[in-house]
């Protein structure tokens, strides 16, 4: 046997590459483990595969880059909401794409959206 003890707890996170713009939100579930040496140690699983801490060295999805500000969950869904009710031209109505999934070039919302306080 090599572990004594295992909690689960569930977090979500909004990401934004601070390099390309791109923005998304992830939920994991967190196993904090203690070995039989009382070691420590935190398993990350997101959509059920093991992945590494996205607290430690979080890679953007888009672009691969290491910049990326952590932010708690609802930022960038928020900002999208945000600008889905901003008055001015819509492009044709079609179908909601999950969070993050526009390509940089066709983003409709800026990274200093996110930082934006009311």
């Amino acid at each position: 046997m090599s572990e004594i003890a295992a909690t689960t707890v569930h977090e979500a996170y909004a990401f934004a590459c601070m390099k390309c713009g791109y923005g998304w939100e992830q939920s994991y579930e967190v196993e904090h483990h203690v070995d039989i040496h009382g070691h420590e140690f935190v398993v990350y699983l997101a959509d059920g595969e093991r992945v590494p801490s996205p607290l430690s060295t979080p890679t953007c999805a888009n672009c691969g880059g290491h910049v990326v500000r952590i932010m708690r969950a609802g930022r960038v869904a928020g900002v999208q909401q945000l600008l889905q009710r901003r008055p001015g031209p819509t492009p044709a109505a079609k179908p909601a794409e999950p969070v993050g999934a526009t390509a940089a070039s066709e983003r409709h919302w800026r990274l200093s959206d996110l930082f934006h306080r009311r």
